[in-house]
């Protein structure tokens, strides 16, 4: 479908369809945001013939969805990545996200809970490379998922307000697994020297507004930083399981410990108590630490 096909000029839906209306580019917008960036790479993933990867990559290049960065002159290689125009429809994947998850493969209720879909998606998480996606901190400076000199218990969950600001939507607390995320943010604030001290820092995500972050942060005295996702980077580069309330997509309540190479060493999912899953990230912590200082002590000296 080419954009002069749609006689609709000043729809945008219409306008947007004749760039990335078919389900391949689509997907290769996809696997860009979780930081597929070479032919061989998308071909891979997507399984699409060479013609038709080919044909699609021109478009999206053409249309600024992608850029192509050179790698290697001989051969000539790119890389292709994300723009800032490409990086505009990660919203609109979480919703189709969203969407098929709730009406395709569910019943079409309303939840914030994870489903098998969701399960399989987040736990094949394990031993993958965490995305280097840069977010807003609720103290406005720029945080990245991965820590270089310390592990990071990064969780992401729904949403958590000050009181007396505009936040919770409606019937917020019949939503099945939207509950509980004031709890899991002062657990971690509460373990967040004991983390420290077994060498991880750590770090919570939400689709909130970076204000409406620091405003929950200075209320419950949050000794750690929360994160904005708002514009579904994060969401988008892990194909993190989300549910729509208030007019907003929310992150569904997932942990992630991350090691300071980027690599995902465990996955918390479901998490149906977010008190108890907090003392389970310190005792996996603390396991890990006595584990590398064993490792360290019977290690032969270096000559």
């Amino acid at each position: 479908m080419r954009r002069e096909d749609l006689t609709d000029s000043s729809c945008g839906i219409a306008q947007s369809l004749g760039i990335v209306g078919d389900w391949q580019s689509l997907l290769i917008v996809r696997e860009a945001a979780a930081g597929v960036t070479r032919f061989e790479g998308f071909a891979r993933e997507l399984g699409l013939s060479r013609r038709a990867l080919t044909e699609r990559l021109g478009s999206l290049v053409e249309h600024g969805v992608l850029e192509k960065v050179p790698y290697s002159s001989r051969p000539p290689r790119h890389d292709y990545r994300l723009t800032a125009s490409g990086e505009g429809l990660l919203p609109v994947l979480l919703a189709l996200q969203e969407w098929g998850t709730r009406f395709v493969m569910g019943d079409g209720t309303l939840s914030g809970a994870l489903g098998d879909g969701d399960l399989a998606r987040v736990r094949a998480l394990e031993g993958t490379r965490a995305p280097d996606v840069a977010l807003t901190a609720s103290d406005g400076s720029t945080v990245r998922l991965v820590d270089p000199d310390r592990w990071t218990a990064l969780f992401f969950f729904p949403g958590a307000y000050a009181p007396g600001t505009h936040g919770y939507p409606p019937h917020w607390g019949e939503v099945p697994g939207a509950s509980g995320c004031t709890l899991e943010c002062v657990s971690y604030g509460r373990r967040h020297t004991a983390l420290a001290k077994a060498g991880a820092r750590v770090l919570g995500v939400s689709t909130q507004h970076p204000e409406q972050l620091a405003a929950f942060a200075a209320h419950a005295d949050l000794p750690y930083l929360l994160a904005s996702d708002q514009d579904g980077l994060a969401a988008s580069a892990l194909r993190l399981p989300v549910f729509r309330a208030g007019g907003a997509d929310r992150l569904k309540r997932v942990t992630l410990l991350v090691d300071d190479e980027g690599t995902v060493r465990h996955v918390q999912a479901p998490v149906t108590d977010p008190a108890q899953s907090v003392d389970d990230v310190l005792g996996l912590m603390r396991e890990l630490d006595a584990g590398e200082r064993i490792e360290g002590a019977t290690r032969p000296a270096r000559t």
